[in-house]
């Protein structure tokens, strides 16, 4: 099968389109036919190596965390899904070395979910992993409860998009920082603020009408915007980051709890969130979609940090 991997870290321009062995299914796993596969920062940040002290990794590395497909295969211990079934996945392992920019790959069933009926398999392949990562920074990191303020930055992104829909279904005030061209998407995602980021000090601007901070900052930037966020935390507040390291120093200045942390694969949860969009209850990010011949240009325009949406990889 064609697999998309690096050899070694470095830049976008290590990756090789390379013919490797095709991946036969343990007994509690499914083997599944790649339809698309997802592009995520993360998969850049593989590349260059900025995680290789965070996971355990072995080379050559196929790129990829997020999937959809068919079954093409079952483990003898696998009950739940049958050949052909249309099906989407966050498929990181504990050792990073196969991804989802390839033909195939087994994952355990637990892992799996149906698609959801009323996405096409492009709109399903970049859901698992920002939905998940949304999903568990809200309700298991920072444990988001009705009636509580968040400020949730780059809500235009992928993990943005579902963290403020997911913050309004539970019932609470939502800010988000996004530029102005991304304005109406994300009033339209249910933003009760927006911060426009590319003009002046949002922690001003924030406190211009929440005086005291917000109950929970979720960064998804890093950088300065992570160090600027202790700032806009209420006393005794929350902050949860997938994009830098939980400061505990700058954190006690104002009594914070949080952490930085990588999603986890999680069925349940994925499940949950699949019966959420086919009731219209969440509704999936635009996408753009390369063909798996210009997957470098997908990861670039990943890495320029100004896509609406998602980017998909029609394998």
């Amino acid at each position: 099968m064609k697999a998309a991997l690096i050899h070694s870290f470095g830049g976008i321009d290590k990756i090789e389109i390379s013919e490797i062995s095709t991946p036969l299914p343990k007994p509690h796993e499914v083997q599944i036919a790649i339809k698309y596969a997802g592009v995520n920062p993360v998969d850049w940040k593989i590349i260059e190596g900025l995680l290789k002290t965070r996971m355990d990794y072995q080379f050559p590395i196929t790129l990829g965390w997020d999937l959809s497909g068919e079954v093409s295969a079952v483990g003898s211990e696998v009950t739940a899904f049958r050949i052909g079934d249309p099906i989407f996945a966050y498929c990181r392992k504990e050792i990073i070395h196969e991804g989802s920019y390839a033909d195939y790959i087994c994952l355990d069933a637990d892992h799996v979910v149906s698609k959801p009926r009323t996405l096409n398999f492009a709109q399903a392949s970049v859901i698992p992993l920002s939905s998940l990562t949304a999903w568990q920074a809200l309700f298991k990191s920072a444990n988001l409860q009705a009636n509580e303020s968040i400020l949730i930055h780059a809500g235009a992104g992928g993990v943005g998009g579902y963290a403020i829909q997911l913050a309004k279904h539970t019932g609470a005030h939502v800010i988000t920082t996004a530029s102005e061209h991304n304005r109406d998407y994300v009033n339209m995602l249910g933003a009760d603020e927006i911060i426009d980021y590319t003009k002046g000090d949002f922690v001003k601007k924030l406190h211009q009408t929440h005086p005291d901070g917000v109950d929970v900052v979720f960064d998804t930037v890093g950088g300065d915007t992570l160090l600027a966020s202790y700032g806009a935390a209420k006393i005794g507040g929350r902050l949860v980051t997938i994009a830098g390291q939980f400061d505990p120093v700058h954190a006690a200045q104002r009594e914070l709890s949080g952490e930085f942390f990588i999603v986890e694969p999680n069925g349940q949860q994925l499940q949950k969130i699949s019966a959420l969009l086919d009731s219209g209850k969440l509704s999936p990010p635009p996408v753009q979609e390369f063909p798996f011949t210009e997957v470098e240009e997908a990861l670039r325009q990943s890495r320029n940090g100004h896509t609406q949406g998602k980017i998909a990889l029609k394998i």
